[in-house]
């Protein structure tokens, strides 16, 4: 009964940080993860390094970027930050 009793702040500690740490990160992370996974032909987004660029092709772990300049750059999946327009 005493070490429960002394293990109870630890718990309530670890309680504390799963609720208002690592709880939101996951579900930040399956958010952008889902995100990742839908993109399309069309898409305007941003990627994590803050080009701006409209989707012109997906490939499984790729997509193709086309610029306001013409250019078309190939990026991970994993780099694209957010879609602008949904």
């Amino acid at each position: 009964m005493e070490t429960l009793v002394a293990l109870a702040p630890l718990i309530l500690m670890f309680a504390v940080m799963w609720f208002f740490l690592i709880r939101p990160a996951q579900k930040r992370q399956k958010s952008t993860q889902k995100m990742q996974s839908e993109l399309k032909r069309g898409d305007e987004v941003v990627t994590i390094g803050g080009l701006h660029g409209t989707i012109d092709a997906v490939d499984d772990s790729t997509v193709f970027l086309k610029c306001s300049d013409g250019s078309r750059l190939q990026f991970e999946r994993a780099a694209v930050g957010r879609v602008v327009n949904q």
